[in-house]
Order: C-alpha cells, then structure tokens, then sequence
C-alpha cells in the first residue's frame, strides 16, 4: 500500500525568494570552503585535515621516536573524532605529507609504499604505517599547556586545536596549494634555515619590507631541487605582493661519451611534476617529428633522477638542444605564488613575505606567553601543596592523630592548621612511603627551586623585549636543527638565467625558405612560397582583394598593426601556406572585433615609425617596442573612442608630411614629434572637419616623393614645398597639382 504524503499546512509554509535562498546557501557553502578546506591559516601553515591528522597522531602518541602504527588505525581515528569526511580523503592528505618529493619537510615518517615521483599511488592505508617527524613534533609542542585554543568537535563530544603552536614556519616551509570558491592560495616551498634567518631579522627590525628580507629568502626551495630562472626583480616583485610566480627548470649536465659524442643526463625535474608523464610526453613529441634535435630518450632513473636524452647528431648544441624541450615540455614549468591565507585564522586575505613571517612571529610569541603563563600557573598550585606538605611534616603526630580520630578529617585540618582546600586534600592523598625523613630536605629543594622559575616566568610575562628574546631562542635552535648543513636542511633549488637564444632556436627548429606574406582587405593571412613580385596572379574572394603583401622568411616574424592602436606578432612559419584564400588573421591573434588591420610588415629591429591616428595625433615609436610577447597583442597607441589609428610610415628623413580628408596637406620638423614607447601622441594636424588620412617622413635634402593615381613617381623639392611648411598642428594648404584623389602618398613601410 503506497504511503500518502500529508501535506504542511499554511501555517507551517515560510516564502522565501529563490534568490535570497540561493544566495544564503552559496555563501555557507563558501564560507565553509574557505574556512574549514582549501585555506591553510597563517600561524600553522595547516588546513584543517591536515592539523586534524597530526593532533590524531599526536593522541596515539605517534612522536619520531615510537613505533609506527597503521594508516588505517590513524585514517580511522582522525574520521571518527575529528574529520567526518572520506577516509581517502584523509587518507590522500597523509600520504602527501609523508612525500618527500611533494613536501619539503615531511610531517610524516611512512612505511611502506607511499608512492613515487612516477606518479604511483600509494598502497592502501591497511599496508603502511606511520608516525611523526620532528618538524611535526615542533608544531605540537606545548600542545597541551594551554598554548592555543581549543573548540568543540564535529559531534562536541571531544575537543580539537583551532592553531597548532607551531614552532617550525610550515606556511612557507612546506607551502601549500588549494581551490575555494572565488579565491585559491598557491605558496611554494621555502628553506626552513633562511626563513629562520629572515624572522630573526624581522625581530631586530619590525618594519623591514619583503624586499629586504629577500637578503635572506632569495627564492623557494623546492624538494625536487631544479633551477630557478626569474630575475630578480621579477621575484622581489612576487614577494611584495603576495602574488607572481616562479619559472624552474630541470637540472642537466653534458657527458662525454668519446669521440666527440655526448649525452644529456637530467638529475633533477620541476616540482610536482610527473616524470614519468614527462617522458611519455617527449616520446610523444619526438614520434611526431617535433624535437629535430633529439635523437632519443629513456629512463634510467633508481632511488634518484636520471633522464638520459641524447642528441640527433653530435654537432647538436646541447644548450640549444635543452631550450628546444624547455619550451614545449614539463622540464620547464611555471609555479604560481599565491599568498591567500586565513590572517589570524579568520580573514583570507593576499600577504607578501613579510607580513607572512610577522603572522608566524606573532603566534610564537603569543604561545609563548599562554604556555609561560600555563607553567606559571602550575608552580603556583605546587607550591600551594608543598606548603601543605612542609605543615604536616612539621606536625606529623598531630595531623595522624586528627585523620585517625575524626570522621570529617579535612575541615578539621584546615581549621587547625590555616590549609588550604588544595593543601588539606594534597595531605589527605599523601602516600604513607612519602613520610620518611629525607622527604622534607626534598621538599624544601624543590620549592626553592620552583621559586626561582616564578620569578623568571614573572620577569618574562613583564618584558615584551624578553618575550621576544626567548622567541630569537627557540628560532636559533630551530635553524640550527634544520642548517645548511644538514642533509634535510640544505638548499636543493638554484638561481640561474635564461640564454638568450631565441633566433638560434628559431633557425635551427624552422628551416628557413623566403615567402611572401599577403593580407587581403578582409583580413585573410598566407605566406606564398618565395619572393613573389607579381601578385597579378594571387586568387581571392569574390568580394576581396589585395590590401597588403611584403617578401618575409619563414623564420620571420610579422608584425600588424590594427586600428586599436595594438601591434600583433606572428611567426611567419605559422602562417597557412598559399593554396587556397589562407585564414583569417584572427585566428592567431586576438583582435577586437570592431578593429582592423592597418599595416603589416617584416620585423627587422633597430627602425622607428611615425604612428597617427584620424583625429591626427601621433608620435615616434622604436620598432623594438612594436613587438608583441601574446596574441592579445601591444598596446601602444592609445586610441578612445570614436578616434582610431590610421596611418603608420618609416622614419627616413628629417620632414614630416601629412595630409587629411579634407586635401589638405601639412609638412614641418620631424624633431617637433616625441618618441614614446606608449600613449595618446600630440597634435600632428589641425582640422576643422574630416579626418587625417595619410603620413609620411623624407629628408628634406631629397624633397617629398609620392605617387600619382597612375603610379608614376613624383619628386617635390624643397624649395617647391614652402608654401606647405609649417608648424606641427597647423591646419596646411591644398596639395601639388596632380596628388591623388585617394590622399595617399603610395608609400609603405616594406
């Protein structure tokens, strides 16, 4: 019999809009993410799975010195009282921190199969076994003398840690990477000795800036070792702003192998990268005729790296050879630095190095004091009782006769002899054993000495530069611990530079042949093979033409520039070949869709153009700032609606002549115009209606040449162009019998 489902009535009904329900759900879904997931705090450098692991492991009394036990007993545990997720999940997070390729200071100590830099999982969690290491063992200390908060757990029947103590800077140490929702923290690996370094000098200086402390911290360590090849200024940029990244690459050595023979053997691959994916992608490149330079690859790492790649000939340049891979494999990655962490375990927000190490100081010195102020407290109550202890010894017959003779012991105790509850309870527990004669000699040495600690403790709760000294301490013992001169401890990632062979490269992988780049009106792109002089020939559209065409190499690179006042650059050797109508030029580069082509060219370097635009403003800019690193291109000209660039001309002379839409037709210095590498320009032509429609430059020794509508030639002195000189952003006059209708001078750049 099916169940009838009993409506609510109205009064139980609440309305509530979609979008305000939405809203309310997606932002606890957020705020959760961020919080209790994908953040690490900034004090511990945790997320919450992982502090849950350790504090799980420190419960079972997993310290570096015990014997390991299961994984499952461990995933099991931390499931049940902290973490009420999938135990893979946990599981997952454990194994990473037991990875010495994937941590650079591992809180795990594993055995077992915990996977390989391959890219092998680990064995399931009932095989291996683990415990903690001693950088684990520093986050937990003082644990459990009051040195962090602690909050109910997911059911409220135990407690877990809100902040490990953290006396080891995890956050930058070890790092950490994670997604949320709108936000996501990437944070390198660091050397644990230099940021020790770095903190102590932040202590001796409170407002030192990321940028002095790179003094200290030049860049991430990395637990796969690599090379870091940003410049300095691009990483000093990085840690300013919490924000950057870093580009590592493989280290490789050149072997001899006799008779003028070599191979390349790689030693250390980029962090996080799979090497065994690394090497299937490079067969991959080298089946499919992509690496002319390499003749084969294999594997022949053990325990250690060791990529053997040998050359296609023994006249490869092996740096050349190296730079062919960096570009189109995981020998070359990029690592992002992404700061985002929870500031005080509450608000994410983006910091840079500083800031981070200043977080970190803060919470050990904030630990220290709740951890002195616990040991404070504890002296207290002891020498409560050994007071208590002292006043029985010295009236030992008179305490036993009160406890032997009175059914109510404990008031009568405190009654007779001025007790405490404390001191009255701690003789009442007293042992029998405890009552022989030497006992007292202790006791009076014990509260001796435990008045000496009080009164340092004091001392120490009293003086913040004392507090802040006994941090220095701790950091001291901590480097020392993890020096450079220790084997877990001693930098594996170094700085070097990139060569600069881009041509070289470029020659050698793209063999060069002469071609003839041609541009039609609607922005169809292709390279014809050779240098073609004729283009009669060349097919197009039916509702297309010919707009621009110059001799080029394959190895060349293309430069066009657009109406937006951007310039694009594209290799000639990506350009479709000449059978058919080519591709449309927006295929290779991101052109908006309201702009246009203007000119295209030959990069040649080392040229300078005279940029315009309609509202006839222009200025001088280099060639070398023309060309463009992506295909959204260059920003050079900056162009505002409704204006746009028009006209581009080779600088060749000293004289500037520009004409507009309404024929008339302007010529002064060229040294009246700027040369900028970007902005508006100046005033090059005054116009009470119209546009500006065509410039051009000459020496003023040789006059102004141009071309008639016919394409014949014509050369105008000097001496014939007075009428026409004047100053920049004069209005000028009607141009020479005979120019063109068009405006157009007929030159191109070429």
């Amino acid at each position: 019999m099916a169940t009838r489902v009993i409506p609510p009535s109205d009064k139980d009904i609440q309305e509530i809009g979609l979008r305000d329900a939405l809203e309310e759900r997606y932002l606890a879904y957020a705020l959760s993410t961020i919080m209790h997931r994908a953040l690490p705090d900034a004090r511990d450098g945790l997320k919450p799975v992982h502090r849950r692991i350790l504090y799980g492991m420190n419960l079972l009394r997993l310290d570096p010195g015990s014997t390991p036990k299961k994984s499952a007993k461990i995933v099991g545990d931390v499931m049940g009282n902290f973490h009420p997720h999938g135990d893979q999940a946990i599981y997952d997070a454990l194994v990473r921190l037991a990875q010495d390729f994937s941590s650079r200071y591992p809180l795990i100590d594993g055995q077992g199969n915990f996977g390989n830099i391959d890219g092998d999982n680990a064995a399931a969690y009932r095989y291996t076994e683990a415990r903690m290491t001693e950088v684990a063992r520093l986050l937990l200390e003082g644990i459990n003398e009051n040195a962090v908060d602690f909050r109910p757990n997911y059911d409220g029947l135990s407690e877990e840690p809100v902040v490990l103590p953290g006396a080891f800077p995890n956050l930058l140490a070890n790092g950490s990477q994670g997604i949320a929702v709108g936000m996501a923290t990437s944070i390198p690996p660091h050397n644990a000795a230099e940021l020790c370094d770095a903190a102590l000098f932040l202590i001796d200086n409170p407002n030192a800036r990321s940028k002095t402390l790179l003094k200290y911290v030049p860049g991430p360590d990395f637990p796969t070792g690599g090379i870091v090849v940003d410049s300095r200024e691009a990483i000093a940029e990085a840690y300013t702003t919490g924000r950057g990244g870093f580009r590592i690459r493989a280290r490789w050595a050149k072997e001899d192998g006799g008779r003028g023979s070599y191979q390349i053997v790689v030693t250390e691959i980029p962090w996080l990268v799979q090497k065994s994916r690394l090497i299937e992608r490079i067969a991959e490149l080298l089946n499919e005729r992509k690496l002319p330079l390499v003749g084969d690859i294999r594997d022949e790492s053990t325990s250690d790296v060791r990529i053997v790649i040998e050359p296609k000939t023994r006249t490869v340049d092996p740096v050349l050879l190296m730079e062919s891979l960096f570009k189109v494999s995981e020998l070359e990655s990029r690592i992002p630095l992404n700061m985002n962490v929870l500031v005080k375990g509450r608000i994410p927000r983006v910091i840079g190095l500083a800031e981070a190490l200043r977080e970190w100081l803060d919470h050990r010195r904030d630990v220290l004091v709740r951890r002195s102020q616990f040991r404070l407290d504890a002296i207290e109550h002891r020498l409560e009782v050994l007071g208590g202890y002292l006043i029985a010894y010295l009236n030992l017959d008179k305490v036993i006769k009160i406890i032997r003779t009175e059914d109510e012991p404990k008031p009568v105790l405190i009654k007779t002899f001025t007790l405490t509850e404390v001191q009255a309870d701690a003789i009442l527990n007293m042992r029998l054993r405890n009552l022989r004669k030497l006992e007292e000699m202790e006791i009076r040495g014990e509260d001796k000495a435990l008045r000496d600690e009080r009164k340092k403790l004091k001392s120490l709760l009293a003086s913040e530069p004392e507090q802040w000294k006994t941090v220095a301490g701790e950091i001291r013992n901590v480097r020392e611990t993890f020096g450079p001169k220790t084997a877990l401890g001693k930098r594996r990632t170094s700085f070097g530079q990139v060569q600069d062979v881009e041509q070289e490269l470029a020659e050698i992988l793209v063999e060069r042949e002469p071609v003839t780049v041609v541009v039609s009106e609607k922005g169809w792109v292709r390279a014809l093979r050779g240098h073609v002089t004729d283009l009669s020939g060349v097919a197009f559209k039916s509702d297309d033409s010919l707009q621009f065409a110059f001799p080029a190499e394959t190895t060349s690179k293309c430069v066009f520039f657009a109406s937006n006042g951007k310039f694009y650059t594209i290799d000639a050797s990506k350009l479709p070949g000449g059978r058919g109508h080519g591709e449309p030029v927006r295929l290779f580069i991101d052109l908006e869709g309201e702009a246009s082509i203007v000119a295209a060219f030959k990069f040649q370097g080392g040229r300078k153009f005279l940029v315009a635009s309609a509202e006839g403003k222009g200025f001088i800019v280099p060639e070398d700032e023309c060309l463009a690193n992506t295909r959204k291109g260059k920003q050079v000209m900056n162009i505002k609606a409704p204006d746009a660039a028009v006209a581009i001309t080779l600088i060749e002379g000293d004289q500037v002549a520009v004409i507009g839409e309404n024929r008339k037709l302007l010529i002064f210095p060229l040294d009246q115009v700027p040369e900028m590498t970007r902005g508006a320009g100046v005033r090059l032509q005054r116009y009470k209606d119209g546009k500006l429609s065509d410039i051009m430059t000459f020496p003023a020794k040789d006059g102004m040449t141009w071309f008639d509508s016919a394409g014949r030639t014509n050369v105008t002195t000097t001496k014939e162009l007075a009428d026409w000189r004047g100053n920049r952003s004069d209005a000028g006059r009607l141009p020479p019998k005979g120019f063109p209708r068009s405006n157009k001078f007929g030159k191109s750049i070429g």
